[in-house]
Order: C-alpha cells, then sequence, then structure tokens
C-alpha cells in the first residue's frame, strides 16, 4: 500500500456514513437455466458515503482541510466503518480469544491479525492492517499474553512479532481481540460544497472505499 497517511477521518461524520462490503460475481446462465457463477474478487471491498449535512462553516472547512491535505484520492488514510471496527460483535467489548489468527509452529514469530465472517460453509477470512493503538490483547493456548514485554504490534501492518521465549509452540492455537480501522482513500478528486445556507455549509457527497493491501 503507497502513500497513505497514518491518521484518522473525523469520527463525528463516519459513524454516521452509510456503506458495507461490495463484491464482484459474474453470473452466466446456460441454455437449461441453470447458473454458473464465479468470483471475479477474492476479497470483498468496502464503499462509504460520508455526506456531511447542514453544519457550521468552521466545520465544513475542517472537511475541507482534510481532503485538500490527502489531495483528493491521492494519499489514503484510516476510517472507522460504524458497524464493523471490532474483533467481536458491535455491541460486545474485544476479548484475547475472539479471533483465531494462526497455529503456532514452534518457529515463526510473526503472525498476520485477521478477522473471520462465518463458520458452518465458507468461511471469509479478512486482513485486518490497521489495528488501532493499544486496543490489541493476544492468547496463546488459552493464556493471554502481555503486549510489549510478550509480543508487540506493528499498528500500521496488522504484524503481530512475538519476543524470544514467547514464541507460539508447535500446535498451539493463537487468538486475538483488537479495535481496527479501515484503510481508505477518497473515490473522488472534486468536493462539491453548498453554502447556500446562512452561516452554514452542506457537502452532500462524500465518497470514500477501501484500498486494498
Amino acid at each position: 500500500m503507497s502513500a497513505f497517511h497514518e491518521i484518522q477521518f473525523p469520527l463525528d461524520i463516519s459513524m454516521r456514513s452509510t456503506g458495507g462490503p461490495e463484491r464482484r460475481t459474474d453470473i452466466i446462465a446456460t441454455g437449461s437455466n441453470f447458473e454458473e457463477r464465479n468470483a471475479r474478487w477474492a476479497n470483498s471491498r468496502r464503499k462509504y458515503e460520508a455526506g456531511y449535512g447542514v453544519r457550521s462553516l468552521n466545520a465544513i472547512a475542517e472537511v475541507v482541510a482534510f481532503f485538500e491535505e490527502r489531495r483528493a484520492r491521492l494519499y489514503g488514510f484510516r476510517w472507522r466503518d460504524p458497524l464493523d471496527f471490532k474483533s467481536c460483535l458491535p455491541q460486545a467489548n474485544p476479548g484475547a480469544q475472539d479471533q483465531i489468527i494462526a497455529t503456532g509452529d514452534g518457529i515463526t514469530v510473526g503472525f498476520q491479525l485477521v478477522k473471520s465472517y462465518g463458520a458452518q460453509f465458507a468461511p471469509y477470512s479478512r486482513v485486518i492492517t490497521k489495528p488501532v493503538a493499544a486496543s490489541v490483547t493476544i492468547a496463546v493456548a488459552g493464556n493471554t499474553l502481555v503486549a510489549g514485554s510478550d509480543f508487540k504490534v506493528d499498528v500500521t501492518t496488522g504484524l503481530v512479532t512475538f519476543s524470544s521465549g514467547r514464541i507460539p509452540a508447535k500446535g498451539a492455537t493463537i487468538t486475538a481481540g483488537y479495535l481496527f480501522d479501515v484503510p481508505v482513500r477518497f473515490d473522488t478528486d472534486y468536493l462539491a460544497i453548498d453554502l447556500s445556507a446562512f452561516a452554514a455549509g452542506d457537502i452532500p457527497k462524500i465518497p470514500i472505499i477501501e484500498i486494498i493491501p
């Protein structure tokens, strides 16, 4: 992932946005009226609409400043998905055993944070690259470890690295709990601002799209 700023889009806007995951599927109808379906994308890609309703001119100026500093679509940034920003369900608190991220082999020291969706038919494993600093908890074989001394997390990539003497043993299940952001960029080079209201403004459309690592 290139040209990325480790800064979060204003929460008061993102938490009132609309959007969610998108996939691409080719569907071909055969002569006997059956369907052949093929997934064009291995991973989903999230899209959001952060249209900013009528706000003070000062508030609108802050959004414009964020847009300008990112140079529109040029630089990526962090985005908080209001529905999906935890390793657990939205109304629960993250815990060290929320997500299985790997199984130890006694040698490997680095493991990527992931989040699984579904469990029975075709679970989807999503790579988590932007965990929130100080939110990541790790357990090995059910035993919660200590951040800093037992392991470290790169909050710009989502890579968990175990300290010497704490490398997970062969067959040990490694689990994690965390908060996370989505790496995104603006999906427009033009920010249309409506200043028809007195001492207030409106940005009806602020399209945002996920950056795939």
